[in-house]
């Protein structure tokens, strides 16, 4: 039987044609698709507008017009960027008919900066920044001083007019052309103001901007243009904040401030130019593209320094703009850092003829660096300019840092030849690290391991190997005993240890892994220890820290999660450490009603107080003194599986790493060998503890 093959209607033929196609003219493709132009409308994609605008500011201190720039952000929910550069032009553009300034805030790609005439050197090829931030305000205002007078326009969602009052976006809007004159100034007085109100339509409701982000970025900025003034202001809180930033030791001087660990060598400042040709579309007089070859000159600026930590800080800007993604300019920066060193390590004689090469991922453990070219027109991946795309940036960098660093290490200053020998031989130790620590992890998977008797004895092990296996570290041999009854055997495993484990903060891998408790914990897991972790050979699907409920149990979790911190992070980052929360209190009821149980579990004191308060209202008694536990070596079996160990009714903390920086300075103040500042925070936060509360 054949199937018959309808004929399409003519229903069907118009269902789809030109009537149904749009056209989206000026800011209206912006506000139809805002994630095309600043990556999403939250947060991050409001802090992007605020950056447009200071770019451009910044762009102006590049070309070497600008010394202060001010930011303020409004209580209003609004933001004030300001700069003492030239202004943007508000003559009449002859093309258009329209003054500069206009052009600039309503037309996509409209700017000075593709001619290379204005700007060398700026934050981007797109032309789209400014108008974009229009595009997504309910209300943008800019003045311009410029030839002895305040030049002033405003816009409303992109379209140019003027507002009945200075103060609020949703004021009387009247929609007009051109710029207006509001007073006069110094002849000699020039620069640019733009406050803009980000428009609630577009952007989530709970967006906001981060003091902390703005202060950082500004700082990062400060650093990038030695000489250049930044003041930043919140009002936006109770207490109005304002920090000023000014360095004039440029990236040298912000590549110590990013460090976190003591160095080893003294800052190494790499820096040279390259040349090279690029074909880029240029519009000619009849309006046509045609593509041109254009000559580029590229600045490289590198600063680096090696410190004794095993962390990796890179930070790449392309003219000032940050690359958190790299490019490739870091792709010629690791390249060539990576040729230089296993060079010097074999004229060193540090690796031997059949040894291998070491591989970036040793070069860079502990190195701080901070990457910077400068070129006109740098090609991004996408607007929000987060990776470079400048193909020729690879090999004018690698150049670059072949050159400069190769002298530096062939003709050292004084001082400098020690360190550097110290750093060659840190690498060295970190490659032999890493393939030790390969062939560890390659040992030590779970089947030859349980095959070798590798694993400590007093592990207590469980059945199953899968995602649902849990490593419980518990407190003492005491606990041990009661958690050995308590515990399920088919995916509960124990591993006891002794007191306090090493502090592992202010201490050397060396000695972390002599510490019998430390070694034991990584044997145990099976995944390997710092940069060579491998979440994925993981013997366990979680781990959960066993400790009393009190001060020496809060110290001994301290000091487990400083170890895992350091030395097995992807655990906490991928959410598989927990605390157990043993209960503090027993209430033992009197008489208990039928279906109540006899026996009732608080968490802390409050808990208590209301529990008991609750208790009493009903008229329900109970035996005196409650039962305050101090040690989990007091619990039965029962009680221990019923109320931390049994996934049915036990409570678990999840340690997570929301900001690992925070968390790393955190880390650092509690548990590392800076003793001050530890007394300091100690000092500020004894007046807010409450004296009946310690445990004595």
């Amino acid at each position: 039987m054949t199937a018959a093959t309808a004929e399409p209607t003519t229903d069907d033929q118009q269902g789809y044609s030109a009537r149904h196609l749009s056209v989206l003219e000026g800011l209206e493709a912006v506000r139809k698709r805002p994630g095309m132009y600043i990556g999403s409308t939250d947060s991050r994609g409001l802090a992007h507008c605020l950056w447009e605008i200071v770019d451009n500011c910044v762009d102006e201190a590049l070309a070497g017009h600008c010394t202060h720039i001010s930011v303020v952000l409004r209580a209003d929910g609004s933001f004030e960027v300001g700069d003492d550069g030239r202004g943007i032009p508000v003559d009449i553009e002859p093309k258009t008919g329209l003054p500069g300034v206009e052009l600039v805030m309503t037309r996509l790609h409209a700017g000075g900066k593709f001619g290379g005439v204005s700007y060398t050197a700026s934050g981007g090829l797109h032309g789209v920044g400014a108008s974009v931030v229009n595009a997504l305000s309910a209300r943008l205002d800019v003045e311009v001083d410029r030839d002895g007078h305040t030049h002033a326009i405003s816009f409303k969602r992109g379209l140019p007019g003027e507002f009945a009052d200075d103060g609020r976006p949703n004021a009387r809007f009247k929609k007009r052309s051109g710029v207006r004159q509001v007073r006069r100034t110094a002849r000699k007085t020039t620069g640019t103001r733009v406050r803009f109100w980000p428009d609630l339509q577009i952007f989530l409701p709970d967006a906001t901007v981060e003091q902390s982000l703005v202060m950082d970025r500004m700082r990062q900025t400060a650093f990038l243009i030695p000489g250049l003034t930044i003041e930043v202001r919140d009002e936006r809180g109770e207490q109005v904040v304002q920090e000023t930033f000014r360095f004039d030791g440029g990236i040298g001087e912000f590549c110590d401030h990013l460090a976190k660990d003591a160095p080893i060598v003294d800052v190494l400042r790499l820096s040279g130019r390259g040349h090279f040709t690029e074909t880029v579309p240029v519009l000619d007089d009849q309006g046509h593209l045609t593509p041109t070859d254009v000559e580029r000159d590229l600045e490289v600026d590198i600063a680096l320094r090696w410190g004794t930590g095993y962390d990796t800080i890179t930070k790449s800007f392309v003219n000032v703009i940050a690359t958190p993604k790299g490019g490739t300019h870091v792709r010629g920066f690791d390249r060539a850092l990576t040729k230089v060193v296993n060079e010097q390590l074999r004229a060193a004689r540090l690796l031997r003829a059949g040894d291998d090469d070491v591989i970036k991922e040793d070069v860079l453990e502990g190195l701080t660096a901070v990457v910077t070219v400068r070129l006109p027109e740098p090609q991004f991946e996408g607007q929000t300019k987060e990776i470079l795309g400048t193909s020729a940036a690879t090999r004018i960098v690698s150049n670059v840092v072949l050159k400069e660093l190769k002298a530096v290490f062939d003709n050292p200053g004084r001082g400098q030849k020690q360190q550097l020998r110290t750093v060659l031989e840190k690498i060295a130790g970190a490659a032999k690290t890493r393939i030790a620590a390969r062939t560890q992890r390659d040992n030590q998977r779970r089947k030859n391991a349980l095959e070798n008797s590798a694993l400590p004895a007093k592990l207590v092990d469980c059945r199953t190997t899968d995602d649902r296996s849990e490593l419980f570290i518990v407190e003492g041999d005491s606990a041990l005993g009661t958690a050995k009854l308590a515990r399920n055997s088919e995916f509960q495993a124990l591993l006891p240890i002794r007191g306090k484990i090493l502090n592992v903060q202010k201490a050397s891998v060396a000695d972390m892994l002599k510490n019998a408790e430390c070694a034991a914990i990584i044997q145990v897991l099976g995944a390997g220890s710092g940069r060579t972790f491998d979440i994925e050979a993981a013997r366990y699907g979680r781990i959960c820290l066993l400790a009393d409920a009190d001060v020496d149990g809060a110290h001994i979790r301290c000091l487990l999660l400083t170890l895992f911190y350091k030395y097995m992070r992807p655990m906490l980052e991928a959410g598989r450490v927990f605390s157990a929360v043993p209960p503090l209190h027993r209430i033992e009821l009197v008489k208990p009603k039928r279906g109540q149980d006899k026996y009732i579990y608080t968490y802390s004191d409050a808990e208590l107080r209301r529990r008991l308060v609750e208790l009493e209202r009903k008229g329900q008694r109970w035996k005196e003194p409650i039962q305050r536990y101090k040690g989990l070596g007091e619990m039965d079996a029962d009680q221990l599986a019923e109320t931390t160990l049994d996934p049915r009714y036990r409570v678990l903390r999840r340690i997570r790493i929301e900001d690992a920086e925070e968390a790393a300075k955190m880390f650092d103040l509690l548990m590392g060998s800076e003793v001050a500042p530890r007394r300091a925070f100690i000092t500020a936060g004894a007046s807010e503890l409450d004296a009946d509360r310690i445990d004595a």
